[in-house]
């Protein structure tokens, strides 16, 4: 389960740090390889809740042998892809796909294959790989990309996956049910119409605005902007509309006596739900702080993908230290409590690192705040996902896993869309406004407001002989007061970012209020052992 994670997540990083050099490999844009991104998120979003109940109705061995083949086969494709549709097909859609089936189905075995306090450790280790994925994923991925190929990238992990195919011997063989059930196909339509949208709207936030209108928006040569209005506002209402009208038809089913996609006391269980909760806001501050960061420390600092992975050392062995240590700790202290001294330790190492940015900051400076981050999260990992699984039955553990994977999932992307458009627009912001006071001209709101939007279209647009092309036309002077203007702008967007994620850790340790302070089933185990 831990080999898998890691495969699966660090796949992610690997296409991220190989995407300037696909767009030269295959003459494409920017754009289109983010797509593939995109594509590849949406995939996993769609599919994951219904992915993740598979194992109700079939043996688990089974279901995890065909998704790493399936998996297998995309990854051989992606490797060998000669233009971005193979790509697309290839990595989007086939490995998205599986990654939708394993995600899940990792936190399903390990609730099912262990109980008290080796299933806290299990999950404990899991999340540990799982921050040492991420970390080493620009790393392995700059390496190889500036070394070798991208394409290397992919092929490894046809060795990788081999070896879990060995041993997928040792998972169990039976379903989670004695009584296989058909599928729930109005609860799978309506699940997959909600994720896509809801991330969907999240991916166009940024381009398009959240309400109004920033750019308009084309569904092939017609333009959609009723009223005014961003796309995102209804794609995000789709969403919304889809996923209550899922609670809805799982209720009506459930009263006919027919088998949900997802059993109404799975979302109606208050334990599971603020579990839910908690950690779908906890990814949110994840994936803006691994959005943010490494664009600081190589768009400012100027580090390179190996040097932002050892900056990024300190978060990755404190939280698989915390991760895979602490699970016993909740034997003196309650769970809640270490939880909630996660989320203050996580806050307490932004506000470090709010405290630091700027031209004098150090990889050795940033040791404390980052590992204080990682330290957070590690403390958090180590009991979160084992106090959600642990609140529903191991019968239920499949379409609990499903429902705790999907809202991580729209929690990265909801994380990614909005600290990821709050750090840009901030930057651009501040460089026009930056430009403004140089020249010193003053501009309506409005007219600020173009200029920003046309800045960064020519960002995303202007190749690299259109960027030296501008620069050969500007005096010694005017570059560095350009150079000047560029960094101070991304220093205040950097701060003012860290700011926005320290509001999130708070609303974080407002929603872990709500948690229980016992794992479910501990406080039977105490009282039985207390009882004469």
């Amino acid at each position: 389960m831990s080999l898998t994670t890691f495969i699966v997540v660090i796949n992610a990083s690997l296409m991220n740090v190989a995407i300037p050099t696909m767009v030269n490999e295959f003459d494409t844009s920017v754009t289109a390889i983010q797509g593939a991104v995109s594509l590849y998120s949406l995939v996993i979003a769609a599919l994951i809740l219904p992915a993740g109940t598979l194992p109700s109705r079939h043996s688990s061995r089974r279901v995890m042998a065909v998704a790493l083949i399936v998996y297998t086969g995309g990854t051989l494709v992606a490797a060998v892809s000669w233009n971005t549709t193979v790509l697309y097909i290839g990595w989007s859609l086939i490995e998205g796909a599986a990654a939708a089936v394993l995600l899940p189905l990792t936190f399903t075995v390990l609730t099912v294959s262990y109980e008290d306090d080796d299933r806290a450790k299990a999950f404990g280790l899991l999340a540990g790989v799982n921050g040492v994925a991420s970390t080493l994923g620009p790393i392995i991925g700059g390496a190889l990309t500036t070394y070798a190929s991208w394409r290397w990238g992919f092929s490894l992990q046809l060795i990788g996956m081999g070896g879990i195919l060995f041993f997928v011997r040792y998972v169990s063989p039976n379903p989670l049910s004695e009584t296989r059930s058909s599928l729930d196909k109005g609860g799978t339509a309506l699940s997959i119409v909600g994720a896509t949208s809801l991330v969907t709207g999240f991916l166009l936030s940024g381009k398009y605005g959240w309400l109004l209108v920033r750019r308009p928006f084309f569904v092939g040569d017609v333009q959609f902007n009723p009223l005014g209005t961003s796309p995102t506002i209804w794609f995000l209402g789709v969403g919304f509309l889809a996923f209550a009208a899922f609670v809805q038809y799982e209720r009506r089913m459930e009263r006919a006596g027919k088998s949900p996609l997802v059993p109404l006391h799975v979302l109606t269980n208050r334990s599971f739900l603020s579990g839910v909760v908690t950690y779908n806001i906890r990814s949110i501050v994840s994936a803006g702080f691994m959005f943010i960061f490494p664009v600081y420390l190589q768009a400012v600092l100027g580090y390179t993908a190996f040097e932002t992975g050892i900056a990024l050392l300190p978060y990755s062995l404190a939280s698989i230290l915390f991760a895979t240590v602490t699970p016993g700790w909740r034997t003196f202290v309650s769970p809640k409590t270490l939880i909630q001294v996660g989320i203050v330790s996580m806050g307490l190492g932004l506000v470090l690192l709010y405290e630091q940015t700027g031209p004098g900051q150090t990889i050795g400076r940033m040791v404390i705040p980052v590992a204080l981050y990682g330290a957070g999260v590690g403390l958090i990992l180590a009991q979160i996902t084992n106090m959600t699984m642990s609140a529903v039955p191991d019968a239920d553990s499949a379409e609990a896993s499903g429902v705790l994977n999907v809202s991580s999932s729209i929690g990265f992307s909801l994380g990614t869309a909005v600290v990821g458009s709050f750090l840009l627009g901030r930057f651009y912001g501040s460089v026009v406004d930056g430009v403004l006071r140089a020249r010193d001209v003053t501009l309506t709101m409005e007219q600020r407001y173009e200029l920003v939007i046309a800045l960064e279209d020519a960002a995303e647009t202007a190749t690299k002989a259109t960027q030296q092309h501008v620069l050969s036309q500007l005096t010694p002077p005017q570059r560095r007061l350009l150079r000047g203007i560029f960094e101070a702008a991304m220093f205040d967007a950097q701060r003012a970012a860290l700011l926005l994620l320290v509001l999130f850790v708070l609303l974080l340790l407002v929603a872990s209020t709500f948690l229980p302070r016992q794992i479910p089933g501990d406080e039977e185990e105490t009282d039985n052992s207390e009882s004469p």
